[in-house]
């Protein structure tokens, strides 16, 4: 079977306005790169489309010519919540011209709502619940819909959605992602600039599933099984994008990337020992870690680490991002720094419970940290995160319901302790200047001028991009805060769906609503207890499994 693969665009900036993020970052849609693959591996041609890549045309339909351009008989879509009613759209255009084609949608937002959506959309033939790699294969092999795991589907007038499948055991079945099929890589994509300094970069995840329960994460993909690529797999995997592409940095986008200490030091062996001219930024959990494993880190290549740290007011932590402390939080950065290491703060501004006085603690205390780097992140609830009944509830503050702005650039939930969304994005504003104003971080981005030299050389190359932005913004804040006061609702949404998750995941949502934590939960052959640690060591890799 022919299949066309599509990372729809959506909406990435401020709605209905030019999207000039791909300037500072844009990303290489690994999940349609690894099921392009997987398929090929079986026999079954595949297209890739990327509707952010750097060739793609403007418009709904100018893409939907490319993704029937290969003339698939299946035209599967990757499809955040933010980029869903783009990913329709363009499914309806496909229909319209090419009747026979079939369409499947994956990612979180089908994961998390399920058959609901199939009632909704009927340009879309089926759903992928979960891992795709099995439902996707079924369906290109032609297995009939009802014996397909993990698969939502039409029967008649009926949407069924059949069990979910067992897991992927063994991650390193998977062949590596594929890379040569995306136009423009790595030339065209590029990291997070300054946050990188060789190149050519790209990007890794390395695991699959995560045994801990912040309430903000939606986990229906890949639920909590923990499973990752062996330290051989990834050396081989990196190997593989410098020799055939040139790449030279890697950001790894695992939320547990160290938390396997056996992998991550058989991996820094085989770095250190057959050194590949690689640096990669990774992410490590705040307080477990230790002063050899960042050593370590270091001597194989990683330029950057970052922590999840969301927030510095304890009760938001405790609520929220349970296990981590402030003290933890500076013991770490001072660690991470000790090491020779940049240190990186991820941070979430608008959960329920955010106040105007609790953002500026978390402020403060971000600039006392001395970090090399910071993120925060505009919260967007998502369906299948434990929180999400909260938030669209209206019992501690309110919910814009329009899936094209969950893209954690816009405040569409607004916590009670705000007058306003406008006071939300003044405060935002007020910490981002502050932060980048700094003269801690002014210092450090001096000093590191010449390691940055392919970022400023991007940021030269892109410069009439660049000054156009700058303008655009200038020119035209006033209609820019209409817009996003004004944005209507696509017609086609609808509101209200309620998400379809499986008893653990349930079980999550109810603990976050609860001061009573589940003690213990047990899915499949991984026991999750209070301790999460426990949980990743049962999910060790069985040698010869």
């Amino acid at each position: 079977m022919k299949i066309a693969l599509v990372h729809p665009a959506g909406f990435n900036f401020v709605p209905g306005q030019p999207d000039f993020s791909v300037l500072a970052n844009r990303m290489a849609p690994i999940g349609i790169l690894q099921l392009a693959s997987w398929l090929e591996k079986h026999g079954h041609p595949t297209d890739v489309h990327d509707c952010l890549g750097p060739y793609a045309p403007a418009g709904i339909e100018a893409n939907a010519e490319i993704a029937l351009a290969g003339h698939p008989d299946l035209v599967g879509f990757s499809a955040t919540t933010s980029g869903f009613m783009d990913a329709a759209d363009m499914a309806a255009v496909i229909k319209a011209r090419r009747p026979e084609v079939k369409i499947v949608f994956g990612n979180v937002h089908v994961s998390s709502i399920g058959a609901p959506i199939l009632d909704h959309f009927p340009e879309i033939d089926y759903l992928v619940i979960g891992e795709g790699e099995g439902a996707m294969l079924d369906l290109a092999d032609g297995k009939a819909p009802k014996d397909i795991a993990n698969l939502v589907w039409r029967d008649g007038e009926k949407s069924v959605a059949n069990a979910r499948r067992d897991r992927i055991r063994d991650l390193d079945e998977l062949p590596f992602p594929a890379w040569e099929k995306l136009a423009g890589f790595p030339h065209a994509y590029h990291l997070p600039l300054f946050a990188y300094e060789r190149r050519y970069g790209a990007t890794m995840i390395t695991s699959r599933g995560c045994p801990y329960t912040c309430s903000f994460c939606d986990r229906t993909v890949f639920e909590r099984l923990y499973k990752v690529n062996s330290a051989q797999y990834v050396y081989d995997h990196m190997k593989h994008l410098r020799d055939r592409f040139g790449v030279h940095h890697i950001n790894f986008y695992d939320d547990l990337f160290t938390a396997q200490k056996k992998r991550v030091d058989e991996l820094c062996d085989l770095l250190i020992e057959k050194p590949l001219g690689m640096q990669f930024n990774c992410a490590i959990r705040t307080g477990h870690t230790s002063d050899g494993m960042l050593a370590r880190l270091k001597q194989a290549g990683a330029l950057m680490v970052s922590m999840g740290i969301e927030s510095a007011d304890p009760a938001m932590m405790e609520r929220h991002k349970a296990g981590v402390t402030l003290d933890a939080v500076k013991k770490t950065v001072e660690q991470i720094h000790a090491a020779g290491l940049r240190a990186k703060g991820l941070f979430i501004f608008g959960m329920p419970g955010e106040t105007p006085e609790t953002i500026k603690f978390t402020s403060d205390f971000v600039l006392s940290l001395d970090l090399d780097e910071m993120n925060m992140t505009k919260f967007s609830p998502l369906h299948g995160a434990p929180i999400w009944d909260e938030c669209i509830s209206g019992r501690t503050g309110d919910t814009i319901e329009d899936w094209r702005l969950m893209n954690c650039l816009n405040f569409v939930y607004k916590p009670d302790g705000f007058e306003s969304r406008e006071e939300m994005d003044a405060l935002y504003n007020w910490h981002v200047k502050r932060f980048y104003d700094s003269k801690g971080y002014r210092r450090r981005f001096a000093r590191r001028l010449w390691q940055h030299r392919w970022s400023l050389w991007h940021i030269l190359k892109h410069l009439p991009e660049t000054i156009a932005a700058a303008r655009y913004f200038s020119a035209n804040k006033e209609e820019l805060e209409h817009a996003k006061r004004e944005f209507r609702l696509h017609p086609r949404q609808p509101l209200g769906l309620r998400p379809a998750l499986s008893p653990e995941l349930q079980a999550d949502a109810i603990a976050a609503m609860s001061p009573i934590k589940v003690s213990r939960r047990v899915r499949n052959d991984v026991a999750i207890t209070a301790s999460p640690q426990q949980a990743i060591a049962d999910a060790e890799p069985v040698p010869g499994v």
